[in-house]
């Protein structure tokens, strides 16, 4: 397996970072990956980690594709159950913000979001570098490989826990900041490593997803990288189902050995436990991050 080393903070540019934890990857590889943290602004990142040809191979496998409820299992029907509402309650949020029905949806998977949206109504285009997803995503919606294939600008950008798995970040930002209308708004959904129920399960976090996710946000870093890019956070939103199923998940690696209805009556305390802490702190498991340019 082939690692590299990232030197330089992308949030601060600072050049020294220490030690946080080491996580395993309980999904595909059961191989350990350190995460540590720059020194001057906090952020926390997987490092060393696979480089952008040699990740793929963290993403083959039955289990990770259950996790976005490809199975049959109890967990997943709940998932997909869960999906359709967040379907909706996705787009009574964008629509909000909408100038007109055009979306760019980055990351887009298999195409569930965009089929939802092109169904009400909304001119939908996506990127995807996965061949096998783009493939199916291309039955409801003009789907590109790479960012720079696509053209013109959108009302709407969205990245639903997708700005966590790419290499380039800066790069990626400024990339999709020139196909944002000058009154266009993005979206993006990603991981709060701040939560409680981040502090809770410590290395057993499963939104900490090792070595698929490379960056591990928090609200101030994920501001400054915002910012960075050119980037005003207007409103930032709970995602408030996520502290669930993450806890679910995290369960079944800190105790694979517990009876299921233990594991899901602990998962659910843990997750209403980390929503109640987030009332007052506004620390939940995962935060859509609302933004203009600057």
């Amino acid at each position: 397996m082939t690692l590299e080393t990232i030197s330089v903070c992308p949030v601060c540019q600072a050049n020294s970072f220490q030690s946080f934890l080491t996580v395993k990857d309980y999904t595909v590889s059961q191989q350990t990956f350190d995460l540590v943290n720059c020194t001057l602004c906090g952020f926390t990142i997987t490092n060393p980690r696979p480089t952008a040809e040699t990740i793929h191979s963290f993403y083959k496998s039955e289990k990770y594709i259950s996790h976005t409820g490809g199975s049959g299992s109890l967990m997943d029907r709940l998932y997909r159950i869960a999906r359709s509402y967040t379907l909706k309650w996705k787009q009574q949020l964008i629509t909000t913000y909408a100038k007109k029905k055009t979306l760019l949806d980055y990351g887009c998977g298999t195409g569930s979001f965009l089929a939802h949206m092109k169904a009400k109504g909304w001119n939908v285009t996506g990127v995807e570098p996965s061949s096998d997803a783009r493939t199916k995503a291309s039955e409801n919606a003009i789907v590109h490989e790479l960012i720079q294939s696509v053209d013109g600008t959108y009302s709407i950008i969205t990245l639903w826990h997708v700005l966590e798995h790419i290499h380039d970040l800066n790069k990626t930002l400024t990339e999709l900041s020139k196909r944002l209308e000058a009154s266009g708004t993005i979206f993006i959904a990603v991981p709060n490593c701040k939560s409680a129920d981040a502090t809770h399960y410590k290395n057993h976090w499963a939104a900490y997803d090792v070595p698929r996710h490379l960056w591990h946000f928090n609200k101030q870093t994920m501001t400054q990288v915002l910012a960075n890019a050119g980037f005003d956070v207007q409103k930032i939103v709970p995602m408030k189902l996520d502290a669930y199923y993450v806890s679910l998940l995290s369960e079944s690696y800190k105790d694979s050995n517990a009876g299921t209805l233990i594991r899901y009556f602990r998962a659910f305390h843990q997750g209403w436990n980390s929503n109640r802490a987030a009332r007052k702190t506004g620390e939940y498991s995962s935060l859509i991050y609302i933004a203009k340019k600057s």
